[in-house]
């Protein structure tokens, strides 16, 4: 997806600036985790699924919403270049916990 989202935006010939301030604007997400475990959840996985770049999608069809498609095709790099990592969508246990497995190295007993 992450790949995608590149070559579909070098292809509509926008802005990199703007593709580089935009890019890691979902990891603002993470100030849920302030408010607990399962608000930063919540709002993490909010802005880490493909809702959002979807329903940006949908509305950059809209005539003179063409700001839309850079949303989407950023926010959507975003989330792929996240599952490309291994960062996947949370659950309330903690950050290190997502539907993907557990984040970090494993211990050793």
């Amino acid at each position: 997806m992450f790949l995608c989202c590149v070559i579909a935006y070098q292809h509509i010939d926008a802005s990199w600036a703007i593709y580089a301030i935009f890019f890691l604007a979902p990891d603002l997400s993470f100030f849920g985790y302030l408010l607990g475990p399962k608000i930063g959840a919540i709002a993490y996985n909010s802005a880490h699924s493909y809702i959002g770049p979807l329903i940006a999608l949908i509305a950059s069809l809209t005539p003179g919403l063409h700001s839309a498609l850079l949303v989407a095709l950023i926010w959507a790099s975003h989330v792929g270049f996240d599952r490309m990592l291994g960062y996947g969508l949370k659950y309330s246990a903690g950050f290190g916990f997502t539907h993907l497995g557990k984040i970090g190295k494993a211990r050793s007993t």
